[in-house]
């Protein structure tokens, strides 16, 4: 809900299937809960499709108003289990989110579990891609309170730069939840009475079969860089964000369109011919035609590849995303040169 919260609902990463089915698992939904109608819909795609793959249809996903800053509001959240409950509906999920693909925004995960726990509901955080942060010890507190969810997805392959893929679904629950949800008893694949332990065979917890080996990318990227390695790997990643925020404030024709709190960097180019007019009634309109020209000049060029979007009612604005440990400030500095070089003349 909020940046994607909504009952029910999923991650942003497939293994938020699983914690869904837990949810599931342990309780009889007796009819679809009503989309609502009046909330922001700004959740990871794979939510409704999730929805859609288990059978519940996308109309069993409401979405939770969010803040100016794309966080969920704490307060519809618990208005909106009320209306699902008056309708005769029977909430049983929550998937909050620790880091959203567009602005980067953290929800008060503490809050949520509070209204989760009044509720009796499954709390599930989509950390796939502000996981990570929980290795710096001085920016874990964006994710205060992830310790209360009842599931986590977490993609190393993101913040961290592993190989992907490489996903990771974090549960509190240690009743081997998994086989219980998803084993078959395959007796031609994952026989019981092998020479070694068959706990080992962990193919029949998971919903498909042959699948790579993903754990292996992470534990090798952390063995070879350890805690303190991938730390500073996630302190360069918000320092280097801070220094183009910075940049962008000392630039002309370059305006924020908020201060980020993560390393997601959200702005708009503001070409010559649109200074000074912000007052003109086709202002916006004309703005948000900018970054679709400037994609397409830098893609034929060749020198860098930047992504936009439109958010809520706000026009297409540039989002600079600082994870690669490769980058500089040299790098910021050519971005920003690049961008006005290439608008000069729009």
């Amino acid at each position: 809900m909020a940046d994607s919260e909504a009952l029910p609902s999923l991650a942003g990463d497939p293994v938020a299937v699983e914690a869904l089915l837990r949810a599931v698992f342990g309780v009889v939904v007796d009819e679809a809960i009503q989309k609502g109608t009046s909330a922001s819909q700004k959740c990871h795609y794979s939510i409704q499709k999730g929805a859609a793959f288990l059978g519940l249809g996308t109309d069993s996903v409401r979405v939770v108003k969010a803040d100016e800053r794309g966080k969920m509001v704490p307060e519809d959240l618990e208005r909106q289990i009320g209306m699902a409950e008056a309708e005769g509906a029977v909430p049983f999920l929550v998937s909050a989110t620790s880091g959203t693909t567009v602005l980067g925004a953290f929800d008060p995960l503490e809050a949520i579990a509070d209204v989760c726990q009044r509720h009796g509901l499954w709390l599930h955080v989509d950390a796939a891609w502000g996981g990570s942060v929980l290795l710096s010890q001085t920016h874990r507190h964006l994710l205060d309170g992830i310790q209360r969810a009842d599931s986590v997805a977490w993609n190393p392959h993101k913040l961290l730069a592993a190989g992907l893929q490489c996903s990771a679904l974090l549960l509190q629950d240690t009743s081997n939840l998994l086989k219980r949800c998803h084993g078959s008893q395959a007796s031609y694949l994952f026989q019981q009475d092998k020479f070694y332990d068959v706990a080992l065979d962990t193919g029949d917890k998971v919903v498909q079969c042959g699948r790579r080996v993903d754990c292996l990318k992470l534990w090798l990227m952390w063995k070879a860089q350890g805690d303190q390695g991938l730390e500073r790997r996630i302190d360069q990643a918000f320092a280097l964000a801070r220094y183009l925020v910075e940049e962008i404030k000392k630039r002309e024709g370059l305006e924020l369109v908020m201060e980020p709190e993560f390393v997601n960097v959200c702005f708009w180019f503001v070409p010559p011919s649109l200074r000074g007019k912000q007052d003109s009634p086709d202002y916006h309109e004309r703005l948000s035609k900018v970054a679709p020209v400037l994609k397409e000049r830098m893609v034929k060029e060749g020198s860098m590849m930047i992504g936009y979007q439109p958010h809520g009612t706000r026009g297409n604005f540039f989002r600079v995303v600082v994870a690669n440990p490769a980058l500089t400030c040299a790098d910021m500095d050519f971005l920003l040169n690049e961008l006005e070089r290439l608008g000069q003349d729009l």
